[in-house]
């Protein structure tokens, strides 16, 4: 069935924290705040102009949106809270784009944050059945089990078996991790920012063959935002059209019956990231050769791996063709996280999503400009949750044309804060604060000292 053509819909503002190591020493409201305060900042508006809230994360208990939210305003708008495993905070931003499109509202706020426990994932309910039970029981009766974290095993099974059936190397695997940890260190956000040789990636500790550590995403505490408008509202503020990016098409996913197939790799989502994948770039109307820039889910290398396989970056099977001729990276034919991706940038949950979204909005405006893909079009973010869920969005320029460098005093200048948040991560001062948060349901009870401890960090 062909997707049918959607009002548009547009991500005026971005705004994340820095990804940091989970030590507890930062709470979800102090994440949320700062990144939505940032979004609002960089859209320019004032938190009485949302009309629907939508609260993304996995680790929290219920109602730990209208926490956040409050602390912006207290309007009587409605929020959603969000948990979709991985793939949380683009599934909120899919939300979001439906209530816009659908015209339920003008202007939607989304906000991702987590604050995540050290260590591998792990599951709090030992009660009842576990929602990837079928396939971790599925992988135990066709790879077995070891003492690994339970995802390290799947992925990585899903890695063995790409190297079984298409020749695949453990080295194109660390090609990647290489790959992604170089590209961090250009990104002010990012919370590790070391280069390592492709020796380093795979003489670093083993987790399951082929994954060294290196080539795992770590837990992460962090917050991310996004302020989704309809045209209505962009075209009541034409000052900001060379900011705006349109969601050129969008898709979200769950498994088709390949699942269970018996494939590592399909136990991984391979269906419905080729759903995803087709859906999205047919509404863009954009074929895969289109786009230039990529943020995709690396949980793990291996993931990576079988990802450009499944949304077509490579013809099927050699994925690790493109990897190992240089075209995952700057000088080839993609770049592929730019920002350092999960493996590098760090993956809290509910956040990942829409930092991912906030890394391409900057490269299409021009603002991302120490990492830039000149001539950019169209990019394409791909968020995947076991589980399962994913959600592929294609965006591109609201002008229709190609992104061109944005000189950083020249972005401080049009966004009146006074540098490039695309390369600085940086604070607000109070005045901006104030301007942001809401002027007729405002609560200073409802916020504590949530500012104060976000100021310290800065």
């Amino acid at each position: 069935m062909a997707p049918k053509t959607a009002a548009p819909c547009y991500v005026l503002g971005v705004g994340m924290t820095k990804f940091v190591k989970p030590r507890g020493k930062i709470d979800y409201t102090e994440l949320g705040f700062e990144a939505g305060i940032k979004a609002m900042l960089d859209a320019q508006i004032n938190y009485d102009d949302v009309e629907q809230g939508i609260a993304c994360y996995c680790y929290g208990d219920s109602t730990c949106g209208q926490r956040v939210f409050y602390q912006f305003g207290m309007t009587g708008i409605p929020i959603f809270n969000v948990n979709n495993n991985c793939s949380t905070g683009s599934t909120g931003l899919a939300i979001g784009r439906k209530l816009v499109s659908s015209g339920a509202a003008d202007c939607v706020f989304v906000v991702g944050f987590e604050k995540m426990f050290p260590g591998s994932l792990q599951s709090f309910f030992q009660d009842r059945a576990n929602p990837t039970g079928t396939s971790a029981l599925m992988m135990k009766e066709t790879r077995g089990v070891t003492n690994a974290p339970g995802a390290a095993q799947m992925f990585g099974n899903a890695g063995r078996e790409y190297m079984e059936k298409y020749g695949a190397e453990q080295r194109d695997f660390a090609e990647i991790a290489r790959v992604n940890h170089e590209h961090s260190k250009r990104n002010p956000y990012s919370q590790f920012t070391d280069e390592y040789t492709l020796d380093q990636v795979l003489k670093s500790q083993e987790i399951h063959h082929p994954l060294t550590k290196l080539q795992c995403c770590p837990t992460s505490d962090g917050g991310a935002a996004a302020v989704i408008v309809s045209q209505a509202f962009l075209d009541a503020r034409p000052h900001l059209r060379d900011q705006a990016v349109l969601i050129a098409g969008q898709c979200l996913a769950t498994d088709d019956t390949s699942l269970f197939s018996k494939s590592a790799i399909d136990l991984m989502g391979y269906g419905m990231n080729q759903i995803a994948a087709r859906t999205a770039l047919a509404e863009a109307k954009a074929s895969i050769k289109d786009v230039s820039v990529v943020e995709l889910h690396d949980c793990f290398s291996a993931n990576e791996m079988i990802v450009l396989d499944a949304l077509g970056l490579a013809e099927k099977g050699k994925a690790h063709e493109l990897v190992r001729n240089g075209d995952i990276t700057y000088g080839g034919k993609y770049v592929v996280n730019p920002s350092g991706g999960l493996i590098s940038k760090g993956h809290p949950l509910g956040a990942t999503g829409l930092a991912q979204c906030a890394e391409l909005v900057w490269h299409l405006r021009g603002w991302a400009n120490n990492r830039l893909v000149d001539g950019t079009k169209v990019c394409l973010q791909h968020n995947l949750g076991l589980g399962g869920a994913v959600v592929v969005t294609v965006y591109k320029r609201a002008d229709g044309g190609a992104a061109k460098k944005v000189d950083s005093q020249e972005v401080g200048k049009r966004n009146g804060l006074g540098y490039n948040p695309a390369t600085e991560a940086r604070g607000w001062t109070r005045e901006q604060v104030e301007r942001t948060r809401s002027k007729r349901g405002r609560s200073e009870w409802a916020l504590q000292d949530t500012l104060q401890k976000v100021e310290a960090r800065f």
